[in-house]
Order: C-alpha cells, then structure tokens, then sequence
C-alpha cells in the first residue's frame, strides 16, 4: 500500500519560490497498476520522486508499506535507459545488486532471470550499443526488476520510442505485471497509453499540480487496443482534463 497524504512542494530559489504540488492525497493499493497523466510542468514526475524518496515533501505524509524485509522496496525506470556503456548486459542488470549481501553468483543468476522475464535471454555478453532502443528499454526494466522491488516506478519509459516497439513495450510491462504483481506508478503524457496500461489512471493538472482526476479502468483484461469502451474512456478523461487545466 502506498499512501499520500496533503503532499505539498515547493522548491525556493533566489529568494522566489516554486509550488510544485499541493495537496495531493492518493492511496494505491498492492499490486495495482497506476497511471500518472497530465501534461508537461504538473509535477508528475516529481510526484514519483516524492514516492521513491528522491525528494522530501514540504506538507504532507508519504506512508509506504513494504512487504517483508527486503531494503529496496523501490525501483525506476527512466525515460533513458542509462545503461553503463562499458558493461555488458549482464553487468548492468546486476548493478544494483552490487551493495547488498548476494554473491557473484547469486547476483548473475537473479540477473539472468530478469532477462528471461524481459524477453532478453541470450543477450546478457552484449554491450548496449550493441542493443536497439527498445531492447536498452528493456535491460533498463530488468535491472529494476533484478532487485525485486515491491514498487516499480517509471517515469516515460517508452517515450522515445518507435510507435511500433512503444506498443510491443507497453504489451511486455503488461505481462510482467501479470506474472510479478507488481505495485506500479507509469508516468505519460499519452491519454491512450495510461488507458490501455492502467487499473487506475490518475490526471494532475494546474500548477501548483493538484489532484484533477481519479478514473477507474473496469475493462477487462487483457485488453485491445481500438476497444471502444477504451476509447469512450480515453475521451471522458480528455475533457475532464480540458476542463481543469
């Protein structure tokens, strides 16, 4: 369970201060799957650092609630993959595992078994120029799942993508959801990418960023792209957004 509480920031530079977000309550239940959309300078992906404890609010309570004891309950993914250029693929994967108590081969077996999850088993002697964009994408979100977070966090990570690998990516993190049950929170500009992904799709508008909107997705899964329902969806939460912005 994550738990957001009157979330409030604001930076203070040069004697001026910027509100970023104010009074921002949500809660997101364990396992779901959550959208963050709005446009550009609302505070989403401040809001996601907020959550992963990049950055402390000025008002307000974030509550998180780990299972187990595991110490890193939180992982990113990024808009860029930010892939270490001088490790194969197998190195960066098990980056993140370097600081904790696994062994050299406990840290390779729990990076190939990310890979395997990603699709990108045979990969891991590859270095990332050696990769496509949306196989980097992919390294990028098994070095995130290699440390078995309880929540993902990821901020555009399909952005910079082709059309055509985006959707191939965006069905992949669906399956991974699947399998894993993860807790996630995908920031995006795109009213139909959040629509398709998302149990939940959750709008920031104005700035201060504040909570504008909360919508539902009660369409079945899996889902299709083209569904009407998403469609009549993706254009009720279009003019929610018209109206608040």
């Amino acid at each position: 369970m994550i738990s957001l509480q009157g979330i409030g920031l604001s930076f203070r530079r040069d004697g001026d201060t910027t509100e970023v977000l104010r009074d921002f309550s949500l809660e997101i239940p364990a396992g779901r799957f959550v959208a963050v959309l709005g446009p550009s300078g609302v505070g989403k992906s401040t809001l996601l650092r907020v959550v992963g404890g990049l950055l402390r609010p000025s008002a307000g309570t974030v509550r998180i609630d780990a299972s187990g004891d595991k110490p890193l309950p939180v992982a990113f993914v990024f808009q860029d993959a930010r892939l270490l250029p001088w490790r194969r693929v197998l190195g960066n994967v098990s980056f993140g595992l370097e600081h904790g108590q696994h062994t050299a081969q406990e840290r390779r077996a729990k990076a190939a078994t990310a890979l395997a999850l990603v699709g990108l088993s045979g990969y891991d002697q590859r270095y990332p120029h050696e990769l496509s964009g949306g196989q980097r994408q992919r390294v990028a979100l098994a070095r995130a799942l290699a440390v078995d977070p309880d929540i993902l966090l990821m901020d555009e990570p399909f952005a910079a993508l082709d059309a055509i690998t985006r959707e191939s990516m965006q069905d992949e993190l669906l399956r991974i959801h699947a399998a894993t049950g993860k807790t996630v929170i995908f920031v995006t500009h795109a009213i139909d990418e959040a629509i398709y992904l998302a149990d939940e799709v959750v709008a920031i508008a104005g700035r201060p960023g504040r909570l504008a909107a909360s919508v539902p997705i009660e369409v079945a899964r899996p889902r299709r792209r083209g569904d009407p329902a998403l469609a009549e969806l993706a254009a009720q939460l279009r003019t929610q957004l018209e109206e608040t912005a």
